[in-house]
């Protein structure tokens, strides 16, 4: 049941992703969530933020962002990092993660996810046939909406947890 909602892979960071070997695996395009992924909910694009998508860009990746916000949060962020974007894009559902795709020229062999939250990123990645990486959020303040969703996403992360420990 709880493996719906399992990522493919499980990093600390969107910043310690080792990029560089998933462009050798083949992976051409990468997905981002914004808030609590790449910068703290509501912060600007950081100078972190703009290095890592030069370094995506000299990688060869086309990225794309994909935010629940509205048009003013998202696009001066994806203006700053220089990446594609969809705003309001009703997470989980796969309409945007498809679209994403379809801005950047990549398919779902190809693409990537990365998101800190496992009931709208991870799920609507899943649900779109897209790989994911699940990464810690940046910031614990959270809109109380999160907060509740994140006592949730702790029952399914101890679940993958074991399962990827008796793996091993």
């Amino acid at each position: 049941m709880f493996k719906t909602f399992y990522p493919d892979d499980w990093q600390a960071s969107a910043y310690v992703i080792p990029y560089e070997e998933l462009y050798r695996k083949g992976y051409r395009g990468l997905i981002f969530d914004i808030d609590n992924t790449l910068v703290p909910h509501g912060a600007p694009a950081d100078g972190r933020a703009v290095k890592l998508f030069q370094r995506l860009r000299d990688t060869g990746f086309s990225t794309c962002l994909i935010s629940n916000n509205q048009e003013p949060r998202v696009k001066p962020f994806a203006d700053r990092v220089g990446s594609r974007y969809v705003y309001n894009a009703h997470k989980p559902s796969t309409k945007n993660y498809i679209r994403a795709m379809e801005m950047m020229g990549t398919d779902r062999e190809n693409t990537l996810f990365i998101g800190d939250q496992l009931f709208t990123d991870v799920w609507g990645a899943k649900r779109a046939g897209i790989r994911s990486i699940l990464v810690k959020p940046i910031h614990p303040r959270e809109e109380i909406q999160i907060v509740l969703k994140r006592y949730l996403e702790k029952v399914v992360l101890h679940f993958y947890r074991k399962e990827k420990e008796g793996k091993k």
